[in-house]
């Protein structure tokens, strides 16, 4: 068992120094009984943070796990952080409910401009109906935000998904019609490949199931599938209007922070055929013609993977791709053992795949760089040098960065 640094630990404010000390007895505790007890005292502390102030308390605890490689803190402590996050219990006329923030999302890739797919009032009573006949149990409440939403206006900490699951909560109770307050980003997305997400928050009576398929326990996986694949299939049909010239895939609903992540790990091949697409139709760039250059990027461990594109002719960047790691099993897949998988030569594959020829890895840890000025990431060169990517002057530079 890996221990914490008692010297880093005591230099920490008092916030962090509960959640790391929560964290470290539950990975020494070995009953359920004792799990129990530090969950509850980490849930306290959770909920006093998310309804105080604004602030990245838990963010910066998980950083410092992330950076002290205390890989079994870190695991224990996001997935509470979560949950507390995207569930929440609520009284409402002498009955206790459990709500759960929930997504529905859509992945999509274009060789064109992703559309944002705005919902029309219709479209969207037609998705919750859909959502109500087919995924939903009887007698949950249920409400949903009014558009689909991509990931820049959504919750960028666990404090502010918190604040969304209970103002969603209150609509779904008829307790309050204020609008999900969403991020604005400076710049509107030019992304050919991303995810949109259906949100919304499902209640139930505590011990009730939210799910059709908890309500036929003897044939879970095959109700499931079967009720997953009705709600895909008029999901669909309601949506898919929206996205003309796009290559769509449905997930089914599943909790806020679990969507969060399949989306990503669906968008990263997407992002990288989306790209060799637009390349070889807008640029007029074949993929024999292209180099790809794969480097590790991160402060102190591996965060992302970039890749550079350039064409064999010349070392200047003219697009770029991010392959972002999605946990800290990832994060140490440069470790080669059997039980990690080498992400490198996972890229590597998939671009062989599309038609590259010249591709190559690039040894080291490089740094998260961006631009100063329109804050775009930097992607390596053929000798590892991290670049902004130009295509030439007589071609649209719109888009420039994939997800």
């Amino acid at each position: 068992m890996s221990q914490l640094n008692s010297k880093l630990l005591a230099q920490q404010p008092k916030e962090i120094q509960r959640l790391l000390n929560y964290t470290d007895a539950l990975v020494r505790s070995g009953s359920q009984i004792e799990d129990r007890y530090w969950q509850g005292l980490t849930a306290q502390t959770l909920d006093k943070l998310y309804s105080g102030r604004r602030n990245s308390i838990v963010e910066q605890t998980l950083e410092l796990l992330g950076s002290e490689q205390q890989s079994q803190h870190y695991e224990i402590l996001m997935e509470l952080a979560e949950s507390h996050a995207e569930c929440q219990q609520i009284e409402h006329d002498g009955v206790l409910y459990d709500a759960l923030l929930f997504s529905a999302p859509l992945t999509a890739w274009t060789r064109y401009q992703l559309p944002q797919g705005t919902l029309k009032p219709q479209q969207h009573q037609e998705l919750e109906k859909a959502l109500r006949e087919t995924i939903l149990a009887e007698g949950t409440m249920c409400t949903l935000l009014p558009n689909l939403v991509n990931y820049d206006e959504m919750p960028q900490t666990y404090q502010q998904t918190y604040e969304w699951t209970r103002s969603l909560t209150a609509q779904a109770l008829g307790r309050s019609q204020e609008a999900v307050p969403l991020n604005k980003p400076e710049e509107a997305s030019s992304l050919l490949a991303d995810a949109r997400f259906l949100i919304g928050v499902a209640l139930a009576p505590v011990g009730q199931p939210l799910f059709r398929w908890q309500q036929n326990a003897e044939a879970l996986q095959t109700e499931q599938l079967r009720l997953v694949e009705q709600w895909i299939e008029r999901y669909s049909a309601i949506v898919t209007p929206l996205f003309t010239g796009c290559q769509l895939q449905f997930l089914a609903p599943n909790a806020y922070y679990v969507n969060n992540r399949e989306s990503d790990r669906e968008i990263r091949p997407l992002a990288l055929k989306a790209g060799i697409t637009w390349l070889q139709t807008a640029v007029k760039l074949s993929p024999d013609h292209l180099r790809a250059v794969i480097v590790a990027c991160g402060e102190e461990q591996i965060e992302e993977y970039r890749v550079g594109f350039s064409t064999i002719s010349s070392p200047t960047v003219i697009y770029g791709c991010i392959w972002p790691v999605l946990s800290q099993e990832e994060a140490e897949s440069s470790f080669h053992s059997e039980d990690h998988v080498d992400i490198p030569d996972v890229i590597a594959a998939l671009l062989s795949t599309l038609g590259l020829i010249q591709i190559q890895r690039l040894p080291g840890l490089h740094s998260t760089e961006t631009c100063d000025d329109c804050n775009a990431p930097f992607f390596p060169d053929i000798n590892g040098e991290m670049q902004h990517p130009e295509l030439p002057d007589e071609i649209d530079l719109d888009p420039v960065q994939l997800h």
